[in-house]
C-alpha cells in the first residue's frame, strides 16, 4: 500500500537479531522508532542509524513509566505501521532456586512488555485499518527448557497472546504474528563452549546455527503485504531443529 508511510516501531534494538531487523527495514526506506531502557545504548544506536530515525527511552520493567512514554510515542507517531516486539531478558535458575525478582522481571520484559506495546499503540492503526505486529518468540517456547521455565513461560505466553490478537484485529487489515528463533548466531550464543555448541549442534538437522537474517528476513516478509493474508501464525525459524 503506496499510502501507508513505512514506519517500524521496534524494541530490543541493539542485539544481534534486532540488529539485524533494523539494517533490513533500512534498507526497504522504513524510518526506525527505536526504544531502549539505557541512555547510553540509544546514543550508541542513534550513532549507529543516524538523526533520521526516532530513539525513546523504554524501561520495560516500570509498568507505568512504559505506559506514559508509550502514550507520548502514541502520540507523536500515529502512523507506525510496523510493530516487531523483539526485546528479551534471561534471569536463569532451576525452580527450586529461582528468586521471585527473577521470575518477575522476565515475565514483565518479556510479555507484559508485548501486552502493554501492543495496547497503546494499537487504537492508531486500528482508526486507520493498517498495521503489521510480529513478536519474537523462542524454540524453548515450544519445548521447555531446563533452568528457563520464566523464560519459557513468558514466550510461550507471548504466542497465545499474539494469536488471540489476531483473532481480534483481522477485520481491521491488521496483521498478528510470531516468529520463533532457534539457535542464531548472536554474542549470546559465541559465549557457549565447543562441547555445548556440539551438544546443540546435534539436535540440528542443518547442523549449524542460524543466521540474524534468517529471522529479518521473515520479520520483514510478515511486515509486507506479501504477507497480507497470513495472521495468528508461528514461524519457527530453527534449521529444522523443530518441525510441526
Amino acid at each position: 500500500m503506496n499510502e501507508i508511510k513505512k514506519k517500524l516501531f521496534i524494541t530490543g534494538a541493539s542485539g544481534g537479531i534486532g540488529t539485524a531487523i533494523c539494517e533490513k527495514f533500512l534498507k526497504e526506506n522504513y524510518t526506525l522508532i527505536i526504544t531502549s531502557s539505557q541512555k547510553d545504548k540509544l546514543l550508541s544506536l542513534e550513532k549507529k542509524y543516524g538523526s533520521n530515525n526516532y530513539y525513546y527511552k523504554l524501561d520495560l520493567l516500570d509498568e507505568q513509566e512504559i505506559e506514559s512514554d508509550l502514550k507520548i510515542i502514541s502520540e507523536q507517531h500515529k502512523d507506525i505501521s510496523v510493530i516487531v516486539n523483539n526485546a528479551g531478558i534471561t534471569e536463569d535458575n532451576l525452580i527450586l532456586r529461582m528468586k521471585n525478582e527473577q521470575w518477575k522481571n522476565v515475565i514483565k520484559a518479556n510479555l507484559d512488555s508485548n501486552f502493554f506495546i501492543i495496547k497503546n499503540l494499537l487504537p492508531n492503526m486500528l482508526s486507520r485499518r493498517y498495521g503489521k505486529i510480529i513478536g519474537i518468540s523462542s524454540v524453548v517456547a515450544t519445548t521447555g527448557n531446563p533452568g528457563q521455565s520464566n523464560y519459557v513461560s513468558s514466550k510461550s505466553g507471548l504466542i497465545g497472546l499474539y494469536k488471540s490478537i489476531a483473532h481480534e484485529v483481522a477485520k481491521r487489515k491488521i496483521n498478528v504474528n510470531v516468529v520463533s528463533p532457534g539457535y542464531i548466531t548472536t554474542p549470546m550464543t559465541n559465549k557457549l563452549n565447543e562441547v555445548q555448541k556440539n551438544e546443540i549442534m546435534s539436535k540440528i538437522p542443518m547442523q549449524s546455527f542460524g543466521d540474524p537474517k534468517d529471522v529479518a528476513n521473515l520479520v520483514y516478509f510478515l511486515s509486507s503485504d506479501d504477507s497480507s493474508y497470513i495472521t495468528g501464525q508461528n514461524f519457527n525459524v530453527n534449521g529444522g531443529m523443530l518441525m510441526f
